[in-house]
């Protein structure tokens, strides 16, 4: 039995990922170094050596870069960090933009 391959249709599929986003952590002089270590421990999944590293340069840069995600995924992190902050009392900010 033959095949005819002429009904076979080839089709290019372009793939296209989503844009990332940078989740940026703004210095301010009333939230605790331990809360930003904590806060980037546990939202963000940096090890403890990092989050010191990074808690460091937010205080001493006023600002870094704390993590890169889709859009969705940089929202949720940045509410649960403003959330804990609020519950503790700590003016904490945060800022998303386009990587």
């Amino acid at each position: 039995m033959e095949t005819d391959n002429s009904s076979l249709v080839k089709e290019r599929i372009d793939i296209t990922y989503p844009d990332t986003y940078q989740v940026l952590m703004i210095n301010d002089d009333f939230t605790t170094m331990e809360f930003v270590v904590l806060v980037l421990t546990r939202v963000f999944r940096h090890s403890a050596a990092r989050a010191e590293q990074l808690m460091l340069t937010i205080h001493e840069q006023g600002q870094a870069v704390v993590g890169q995600y889709t859009l969705d995924i940089a929202q949720t992190k940045v509410a649960r960090v403003m959330r804990m902050a609020k519950d503790e009392g700590f003016p904490l900010r945060l800022k998303i933009e386009k990587a």
